[in-house]
């Protein structure tokens, strides 16, 4: 049988310049022997470890950051569902400040008054004051934002 039928090649011979070659192509060369080789391969073997670690490490701490980002979101959407259900006898407009209490039964409601505007006393228990944002979620009222300055350009316009 011939060696083209057994599916075997005969080696072929580096046909660049020597410095592209595979294998050392000069008796000039430092030997290259099997100790050489096992300590390159160690050595490759301890970058790679390292590499992945700080990979790995990188990744992880990304997963912890995602993880706090996720629980905040959960956190303001829950925060954000009991807002909208307290009770509130007038229609809520985006951009508006609206002062939060709660009754002696432990019901929650909004009110259009401030603390102070009650004539020195609440009748109930104040919670907190909190803007309504234009995509209908809630800021605390003294977290001044970027959005402010706009909403009140926008409220100035129509004439509110």
């Amino acid at each position: 049988m011939t060696e083209e039928k057994r599916g075997t090649n005969p080696p072929r011979h580096h046909q660049g310049a020597d410095h592209s070659a595979p294998y050392p192509v000069s008796r000039l060369s430092p030997a290259f022997g099997l100790v050489d080789l096992a300590r390159q391969i160690s050595q490759a073997d301890t970058l790679l470890a390292g590499r992945t670690h700080a990979r790995l490490k990188q990744i992880g701490e990304q997963i912890r950051h995602l993880q706090e980002q996720a629980r905040q979101v959960l956190e303001e959407a829950q925060r954000d569902h009991d807002l909208h259900h307290a009770e509130c006898a007038f229609e809520k407009r985006p951009g508006r400040v609206y002062h939060l209490y709660r009754r002696p039964d432990g019901r929650t409601f909004f009110s259009m008054l401030a603390p102070g505007e009650w004539g020195g006393s609440p009748p109930h228990r104040f919670l907190g004051s909190w803007r309504l944002q234009a995509d209908l979620s809630w800021r605390p009222a003294d977290q001044a934002g970027e959005d402010d300055a706009l909403e009140e350009v926008t409220r100035l316009l129509e004439g509110r």
